[in-house]
């Protein structure tokens, strides 16, 4: 039972019918990063985001390609249908072309 084989994580990501996400806020200073996400993948310890260049807040973030200014940024969701906010940390950004960005909060 020691072997590394068991100590790993290993939490593959599971496509979901895309769940609606209110608001991303910072957790540090409680500023909105963007509004109107919805969740496309969705795994045991994080969270695929997708977020349209004009839901983005900042007029700072709107203009850039890369949102990797927030990677490690501790944030906090409103999931809409649910009636729940999940906090969790930024662990990384990608330009999706037209579709915007996407954003993989790891909340584990």
């Amino acid at each position: 039972m020691g072997s590394s084989k068991y100590n790993r994580r290993v939490a593959p990501r599971k496509e979901v019918s895309p769940i609606h996400i209110t608001y991303l806020t910072s957790l540090d200073d409680f500023a909105k990063i963007a509004k109107n996400c919805e969740i496309i993948e969705a795994s045991a310890t994080g969270l695929l985001l997708q977020v349209k260049r004009e839901d983005l807040i900042p007029t700072a973030l709107r203009k850039n390609l890369s949102l990797d200014v927030l990677i490690g940024d501790r944030v906090f969701m409103h999931l809409e249908e649910m009636n729940l906010e999940i906090s969790g940390v930024i662990t990384r950004t990608t330009l999706n072309g037209k579709k915007g960005f996407q954003i993989a909060v790891d909340y584990s």
